[in-house]
């Protein structure tokens, strides 16, 4: 295949970050991307980085495999990084080049900016990576059963959001699928001007958001012949239990929040 999308691909490891209760994995997640975002000093950014690079390392999983998920993102984070480094004009100049000035502030928020989403994507893209879709979902459906008290259907929201992860991949293989398709046509993704570039785009988007429309029509079936009711009267085969593991992993998070605010 000429062309592939490794976004959201479950990668099967004996390691303690796999091992880890899937609600637990998702809220030190949130907490960990959150205290990342607040990041504002060089210290604070390198402790996100220790802290992001020794998650990664306890997860067994190789390291191209993680960049491959986020390659798709490369892109706009060069973008990022460009536009905070042209654009952001306080303070001293560090290079002039005719109307092309860069500056001391202008280098720190592109580097700032740009780790913060990159670590951020590492941490949510590992989420995918390390759980399995069937974990995932039962991880949210717990996570917002307390909404139904409340009047809110805590299931259904869940469901959506656990459907939504669960076709990131379909989505990526059939956009690989198609794309070579497409190459194998004579379309040409690689040649010409932006123009061009984005008009042989059009085709694939077109061919996908059919496809997308396809599925969720076969997934609505599906659960129509099954009698599918929300959450009603639901159980599960298997009831997760909370180990020492997950209350080092909460630890492990707090700490790091506690990291960030004293280094602030």
């Amino acid at each position: 295949m000429a062309f592939r999308l490794d976004i959201g691909q479950y990668y099967a490891a004996d390691s303690p970050i796999h091992a880890l209760d899937a609600r637990v994995k998702l809220c030190s997640a949130l907490v960990l991307m959150v205290a990342i975002f607040c990041a504002t000093t060089p210290a604070q950014l390198a402790i996100s980085t220790v802290a992001v690079a020794f998650v990664l390392a306890c997860s067994h999983v190789p390291a191209g495999r993680i960049m491959a998920s986020v390659r798709p993102l490369v892109m706009a984070l060069a973008v990022l990084s460009a536009f905070n480094l042209f654009f952001v004009q306080t303070g001293e100049t560090l290079i002039a080049f005719g109307a092309i000035r860069i500056t001391v502030d202008g280098a720190w928020a592109a580097v700032l900016y740009t780790v913060r989403f990159a670590l951020a994507v590492l941490v949510g893209s590992l989420i995918l990576i390390t759980t399995t879709p069937t974990r995932l979902s039962d991880a949210l459906d717990r996570l917002f059963s307390p909404l139904a008290r409340i009047g809110l259907p805590g299931h259904e929201i869940a469901m959506v959001i656990a459907l939504m992860l669960r076709f990131v991949p379909v989505l990526a293989d059939e956009t690989s699928a198609i794309i070579d398709a497409q190459s194998m046509r004579g379309g040409g993704f690689d040649e010409g001007g932006i123009i061009a570039r984005v008009r042989a785009i059009v085709p694939v988007v077109v061919a996908l958001l059919a496809s997308g429309l396809r599925h969720a029509e076969g997934l609505s079936l599906a659960l129509d012949a099954r009698c599918y009711e929300g959450g009603a009267g639901r159980t599960h085969f298997r009831e997760p239990h909370l180990g020492t593991r997950d209350a080092i992993a909460a630890f492990f998070s707090l700490a790091f929040v506690a990291a960030i605010v004293l280094l602030a």
